[in-house]
C-alpha cells in the first residue's frame, strides 16, 4: 500500500478507534501481586503494525515502537498507554518493566508510553490499553489504515485492487474515512442534541411569548392608571422605564431561580458533553444574556403602547 500515489503511511490494528469494537484482558504489572483471572485489573489490548502509531498520529511519549524485529519467536514487548503508565508505574521509569497476561503468566517488556485515545467514545475517559506487535501476537481480524496527502477516495479502488494482488478473497469491507468513523460514533449524541436545540428554542419562544401576553395583559389592566401618570406629568420615556421596568424585575428573578435549578441538574447532562464543562461559566453567561435580551424584546412592545396612550382617553378607560 505504501508504494500507492499519495500515500503518506499505512499501518494494521485489531480495532480501529471509536469504531465500537474493544477487547479486555486480566493483566498482572510488575510490582504487583497476581490474583489471577476475574481479580486482576483489566486492560484493552490491540495488535498493531509497527507503522500503525505513525499513521494515526499517536504520539510517542517515551521509549519507542515496534520494529521489524518484534516478531515470533523473540522476547515479547508491548506499548502502553498514558494511563497506565500513572496508575501502574506512578512515579517510576515504566520503560523495561513487564506486564503479564493473568491467563498465560509471559511477561512482556514495555518498550514504549504512548499518548491516550478515545476508543470507546468521545464522552468517555481515557482506559488502560496496551499495543501488542501482530507479528507476535496475530489477530483474527485486522483493519487497515491508510493516510493520504490528499482526498482518500480514489485511493480505494487501489487499496482494493493491491488487496486481491494479495488475496482475492480476502474479505474487504467497511471502507470510511476517520472523519466518516467520528461522525458516526457520535450520531446519537448529536441527535439527542439537536432534540434538546429544537426544545430549548421551543421554550425561548414560549417565553418570550409569556412575557409579552402577561406585560400586555398588565398594560391593558392599567391603562386608567398610565393616563392619570400622563396627566400629572409623567412623560412617555418615564412611562416606557417603568414599564419595561417592572416586567424585567420579573424575569431577572426567574433567571435567577432558574440558574440555581440548572446548576443542580447539571450533573443529568454531564455524559452528554464534550469539551465542555457542564457547569461551564461562558455557556450560563450566554443563555443567561440571550434570555434577558429576548425579555426585552418581549416587554418593550407592551411597554410602546403603554407610552403612546392618549391621557384624554386613558382617563375615560374602563
Amino acid at each position: 500500500m505504501q508504494t500507492l500515489p499519495g500515500v503518506q503511511s499505512t499501518g494494521v490494528s485489531s480495532f480501529l478507534p471509536l469504531a465500537g469494537a474493544l477487547r479486555y484482558v486480566y493483566f498482572c504489572p510488575e510490582g504487583m501481586v497476581c490474583q489471577g483471572l476475574g481479580k486482576d485489573p483489566v486492560i484493552a489490548v490491540r495488535q498493531i503494525t509497527p507503522d500503525y502509531l505513525q499513521t494515526m498520529r499517536i504520539p510517542l511519549l517515551r521509549g519507542r515502537t515496534f520494529n521489524e524485529q518484534d516478531i515470533a519467536g523473540v522476547k515479547p514487548v508491548v506499548i502502553i498507554n498514558q494511563t497506565v503508565a500513572q496508575k501502574y508505574f506512578a512515579g517510576q521509569d515504566p520503560i523495561g518493566k513487564h506486564l503479564a497476561n493473568s491467563r498465560d503468566k509471559i511477561q512482556m517488556e514495555i518498550v514504549g508510553v504512548v499518548g491516550d485515545v478515545k476508543f470507546t467514545g468521545l464522552n468517555t475517559p481515557y482506559i488502560p490499553e496496551m499495543y501488542m506487535p501482530q507479528a507476535q501476537n496475530p489477530a483474527a481480524t485486522m483493519t487497515l489504515v491508510v493516510r493520504s496527502s490528499s482526498n482518500p477516495q480514489p485511493l480505494i479502488a487501489a487499496v482494493r485492487q493491491k488487496t486481491a494482488e494479495i488475496d482475492p478473497d480476502l474479505p474487504f469491507s467497511n471502507v470510511a474515512s476517520m472523519t466518516e468513523v467520528v461522525s458516526a460514533s457520535v450520531a446519537q449524541p448529536r441527535l439527542t442534541a439537536q432534540f434538546t436545540g429544537f426544545f430549548a428554542a421551543l421554550a425561548l419562544l414560549l417565553t418570550a411569548v409569556g412575557i409579552y401576553g402577561v406585560l400586555a395583559y398588565s398594560v391593558t389592566q392599567r391603562i386608567h392608571e398610565m393616563g392619570i401618570r400622563m396627566a400629572l406629568g409623567a412623560s412617555r420615556g418615564e412611562i416606557l422605564k417603568m414599564v419595561v421596568g417592572q416586567g424585567m424585575k420579573l424575569v431577572l428573578s426567574g433567571l435567577a431561580l432558574g440558574l440555581v435549578v440548572s446548576l443542580a441538574v447539571t450533573r443529568l447532562l454531564a455524559s452528554l458533553l464534550f469539551g465542555t464543562s457542564a457547569r461551564d461559566p461562558l455557556t450560563f453567561a450566554a443563555v443567561t444574556l440571550l434570555l434577558i435580551v429576548v425579555a426585552l424584546l418581549a416587554a418593550y412592545i407592551p411597554a410602546r403602547r403603554a407610552a403612546i396612550v392618549d391621557p384624554i382617553v386613558a382617563l375615560r378607560y374602563e
